[in-house]
């Protein structure tokens, strides 16, 4: 007998489903009340369905890796006795602040970058400006690039507070500000760690500020006195870098995250290519009696497979 009974409850039920790389999210959820006065009893029940997908990054296979037919798009052979770097090809960023790395230098769009017997040479240099005791250059390419090998040829600075890059930055931040839309740093070498290359990447979850980066250094003799082969195999599912043709590290996201997003891979927009030597930060102090150093460059050659995008 039921006899002026209040009763009423809610019931929630919640199934999640994940599917491989393409994460398929389904939720239902059931509401029941159930109310009791008296001796009348009602029941109602309502379900809704609501389904999302959401695309892994970095999943993309439809590409056989053997049959990539590899194209040269972009090429500078610096191949002048004397002159100037062309400017159609390259542009400059300048002016100083520390690029928030402590750098010392000023970048600046004349006198430290010059072609020479074939050979682009960036060079850092004891001088004033503005309010740095330094001078360099830093270059950006033209034109900005999805996946493909970017390959420079390049032989590097030494000693104590040198810190020379090539790197490659997104032409537009998608994804958000530093990190988050990614970077990819085909070569880096500081004076203070001679013959120790560095590769590393870094995007929203990986970066060095939070000390997760994902990076490889191995040794290459004679970095300032010989000419190496620096490059990245930029692919729509990982990034392979060498230098001499040799790979010494491959960044593949999903040997961290199942499925990743931008946050591990932000490597589906353009970028560009940089060429820089910078003075301090990384670089450490610069040597007693700095007067020049530099960055020579024989050639910059990218190349790409029209495969990729078919």
């Amino acid at each position: 007998m039921f006899r002026k009974l209040l009763i009423s409850g809610l019931v929630t039920i919640i199934s999640l489903t994940v599917l491989s790389c393409d994460q398929s999210v389904t939720t239902t959820t059931t509401l029941t009340s159930l109310t009791t006065l008296s001796e009348t009893t009602t029941t109602t029940t309502e379900t809704s369905t609501t389904t999302t997908l959401t695309t892994c990054s970095a999943s993309y296979s439809d590409y056989d890796y053997e049959s990539l037919n590899y194209e040269l798009v972009f090429f500078d052979e610096f191949d002048k006795e004397t002159g100037t770097p062309n400017l159609i090809k390259w542009k400059y960023q300048t002016g100083d602040g520390g690029w928030g790395n402590d750098e010392l230098q000023y970048y600046t769009d004349s006198g430290n970058a010059t072609i020479l017997n074939g050979n682009l040479v960036i060079a850092a240099k004891k001088e004033s400006k503005g309010d740095s005791l330094y001078t360099s250059a830093r270059m950006n390419s033209g034109r900005s690039f999805l996946y493909g090998k970017f390959l420079v040829r390049a032989m590097l600075p030494q000693g104590s507070g040198t810190w020379p890059a090539i790197w490659m930055m997104p032409n537009s931040s998608v994804y958000g500000n530093w990190p988050s839309s990614g970077e990819i740093d085909i070569m880096e070498h500081v004076g203070t760690d001679m013959n120790r290359v560095h590769f590393s990447i870094h995007t929203e979850r990986y970066y060095f500020k939070i000390g997760t980066q994902k990076t490889a250094i191995t040794t290459i003799p004679n970095v300032s006195t010989e000419f190496h082969d620096y490059q990245v195999e930029w692919l729509p599912d990982k990034l392979i870098f060498s230098v001499d043709g040799q790979v010494y590290f491959t960044y593949d996201p999903t040997n961290y995250v199942s499925c990743p997003t931008y946050k591990e891979w932000p490597y589906d927009k353009s970028f560009y290519l940089i060429l820089n030597l910078a003075i301090g930060g990384w670089g450490g102090t610069p040597y007693a009696g700095f007067v020049q150093e530099e960055l020579v460059i024989d050639y910059v050659r990218i190349y790409q497979a029209d495969n990729l995008f078919s």
